[in-house]
């Protein structure tokens, strides 16, 4: 199975749709990979929401204000984005194991950088670049499910990719409960960041010694340039805005909120923020498991629906100014974003399967299609939903600027998830118009509904 000659952690043979290789040996590759995937991106995450935990050390010594604070998180957001692109073709150029060893390392950059500035007196802009830097973090997860999603079969796919990205999320709260601990015991912020550069380093070494390559993985600039066209590339896209953008946004605002809507201190803060990212993480397997069962797109759809009663609560408890209700709602809100981060992750290789189906192919020219596009598309539309957690941060920033709360944000992204369910709805559920019963029954044999994806 494994080449020598390029290395020995290349696998030269790998076709997890023959059940027969799965069963002997597939399936002990993809889920040791898988394990250490998670814990790459794991810590990758956990970099890359740093500023969400760093902004809750910095009083009012630091001289930054709370719209200050929301636009370094914001940076951290962007640029977390921006490199989830490129990240994604680095896996078919390098080797999934060898690059996830490079991603790894690259997170010291940013770790380093903020343990030897983190203090008093400190320049904004200088705070800035650091904060910029921790953005590659969050490329890291682009890489890790184009990976992963190579070891498995179709029909593992939305278990693998929902465990996967829900393991990489959970650094989300990992790093808000480190900083509790740390802020209880009166630790500052270099104690936090002291706990992670060690972590990083656990983490690559883990790559080097226990990931594999695969030799088929090769980049196909057709495939990233078809995949670009495809209209659902961006329809999925938008509705990643969705529900990831909502996760990685909120985790990042939450604690800011409650300090600055509801003057909790960073103490109260770390107490109540890692709740709603670490359930979200949670359940992101669950949001997978529920798509492979009963199809993505129906399961977004209703979480789209739940989504937009939660965000109501949220502007109620808002407006009320109560703090129990609020954080309950936000909450719940966050286990919502996560469920739907698994369901449509899911739809993204159902729906190119489909439309290979569609096209009249089967078998393996069907898989070697749907595996093809789906993974150049993967790197697209996490990218995109990734700007959406910038977008919420902005959406916080002005919102508190303007009108001194988070009540007009919050009623734009209930208007949001109200745009989301309508485009699921239309694209992928509705009953498409009535066709003569001949060309119908023409393409019965090659149809796939886009429910079922």
């Amino acid at each position: 199975m494994k080449v020598w000659g390029k290395g020995s952690r290349w696998i030269q043979r790998w076709d997890p749709e023959d059940d027969g290789f799965w069963a002997r040996e597939g399936e002990r590759v993809a889920r040791r990979n898988l394990v250490f995937s998670v814990l790459s991106e794991h810590v990758g995450f956990s970099v890359w929401t740093l500023w969400s935990v760093l902004v809750l050390f910095m009083g009012p010594e630091y001289g930054i204000d709370p719209a200050g604070k929301f636009f370094l998180v914001s940076m951290a957001t962007l640029v977390g984005a921006v490199v989830r692109v490129p990240y994604t073709f680095a896996v078919a150029r390098f080797g999934g194991r060898n690059w996830t060893v490079i991603a790894a390392g690259l997170l010291l950059l940013p770790t380093v950088a903020a343990f030897v500035v983190m203090e008093p007196g400190t320049s904004y802009g200088t705070f800035m670049a650091c904060a910029l830097l921790t953005g590659i973090g969050g490329g890291n997860f682009a890489s890790s499910m184009t990976n992963i999603n190579s070891f498995f079969p179709l029909r593992k796919k939305g278990w693998a990719l929902g465990l996967n990205a829900g393991g990489g999320n959970i650094g989300v709260p990992v790093v808000q409960l480190v900083a509790l601990a740390v802020i209880g015991a009166g630790g500052g912020p270099r104690l936090l960041l002291g706990v992670y550069i060690p972590l990083v380093v656990v983490s690559a070494v883990c790559a080097a010694l226990f990931m594999d390559n695969i030799a088929s993985v090769r980049n196909d600039t057709g495939a990233a340039r078809q995949a670009a066209r495809d209209p659902h590339t961006w329809i999925m896209a938008f509705l990643y805005v969705g529900t990831f953008g909502s996760f990685i946004g909120f985790s990042f605002a939450f604690g800011l909120v409650l300090q600055t809507q509801f003057g909790r201190t960073p103490l109260e803060a770390a107490q109540l923020t890692f709740v709603g990212p670490l359930l979200g993480s949670l359940i992101r397997p669950v949001g997978g498991r529920l798509a492979d069962r009963y199809g993505g797109a129906r399961i977004t759809l209703g979480n789209f629906v739940a989504m937009a009663a939660a965000t109501g609560v949220v502007v109620l408890a808002s407006v009320r100014e109560s703090l129990g209700l609020f954080t309950g709602a936000f909450v719940v809100l966050f286990v919502l974003s996560g469920l739907g981060n698994g369901s449509t992750y899911k739809m993204i290789p159902g729906i190119f399967q489909a439309k290979a189906l569609r096209k009249g192919l089967t078998g393996d020219d069907a898989d070697r299609y749907g595996r093809r596009l789906s993974g150049a598309a993967m790197g697209l539309i996490g990218a995109v939903g990734a700007l959406g957690g910038l977008g919420i941060n902005l959406a916080f920033r002005q919102s508190f600027l303007s009108v001194g709360s988070g009540t007009a944000a919050y009623l734009s992204f209930l208007g949001f998830y109200a745009l989301c369910f309508g485009v699921t709805w239309a694209v992928y559920l509705r009953r498409p118009a009535a066709r003569t019963r001949s060309v119908a029954a023409a393409s019965a044999e090659r149809e796939l509904s886009y429910a079922e994806v």
